[in-house]
């Protein structure tokens, strides 16, 4: 299990992960510690915002600290439990992300489509209870490939061609039918995948509808802004999620994926924070005020 056999880039490697992982931590810690201590920041989009930084930070530290643990021992060995236990929080994690994208998306609807109704549409419980559903929904999916990894009768192969336990790659490491793995797995996609990008696309679909019908121009920059760091966000995530998912169930050179699973795993948690701190101009002026106040 691993990115390069080649030695002479383990120390490169070393160093870039960890950056990597160490302004991902800092990132998303001060986005949820800026929401957290700003009282201007307590609604709903920058509380699902909050949960989405924590669940990046689960994401990625479900992989990283192993691999850069890994590099500094010369190690490539994982146990068949600490893999499974991975792919779980893996899953957990990477499907909250998904399906609090789809939550944004849908405060995103209603504030834009039904402003005056949004404060007894997106109420506190409410938002509590979308972001239980997600979790719960992740988990749901999570132990359902536990369920699937542990039927298979034998091991095929030891070898895993990525930085983590890709469970794409696991199923096929059974001595069972590949077909009905791949039957599997793109059920698997379809219903953790596309179905909450189903509800992100028909949100927007009304968004956008209800965005062309403002007369101003000002107007409709200022709701296409709002909107402009979700949208990026989501294609970053799900363009590289589902292109590795469902990629690595028919590619014969597994290896070639784990390029696009750095990005999946590793840069998109890094560059949340950035994205939406860089172009909102509350999340600024909260870390400003609360690195005054650390000052």
């Amino acid at each position: 299990m691993g990115l390069s056999d080649d030695l002479e880039l383990q120390p490169l490697l070393f160093g870039l992960f960890l950056s990597m992982y160490l302004v991902t931590m800092l990132g998303n810690m001060l986005i949820i510690l800026a929401v957290s201590s700003d009282s201007h920041l307590h609604t709903p989009m920058y509380f699902f915002l909050s949960n989405l930084s924590l669940a990046d930070i689960g994401f990625i530290s479900t992989t990283v600290p192993k691999m850069i643990v890994d590099i500094q021992t010369h190690s490539r060995v994982i146990s068949y439990g600490g893999c499974l236990t991975q792919m779980s929080f893996l899953i957990l994690f990477g499907c909250m992300d998904g399906m609090l994208l789809t939550v944004m998306a849908y405060d995103q609807f209603v504030a834009i489509c039904h402003p005056l109704h949004y404060s007894v549409i997106m109420n506190p419980c409410r938002c509590r209870f979308l972001v239980l559903m997600s979790f719960f929904i992740s988990f749901l999916d999570s132990q359902l490939h536990n369920l699937i990894v542990l039927q298979l009768t034998c091991i095929k192969d030891v070898k895993i061609s990525n930085f983590f336990c890709d469970p794409s790659q696991l199923l096929n490491l059974g001595c069972s039918d590949t077909f009905t793995n791949n039957i599997v797995m793109y059920f698997i996609g379809t219903i953790s995948g596309f179905l909450p990008i189903s509800g992100i696309i028909f949100s927007y679909y009304k968004i956008i509808s209800s965005i062309l019908r403002i007369s101003s121009s000002g107007g409709k920059y200022k709701a296409f802004s709002t909107c402009g760091s979700h949208l990026s966000v989501v294609s970053l995530f799900y363009g590289t999620g589902l292109g590795i998912y469902l990629g690595s169930v028919v590619s014969h050179f597994p290896r070639k994926l784990a390029g696009a699973s750095v990005v999946y795993a590793v840069i998109t948690p890094m560059l949340n924070p950035f994205i939406y701190s860089l172009r909102n101009r509350d999340i600024k002026r909260a870390l400003q005020r609360l690195l005054h106040r650390t000052a």
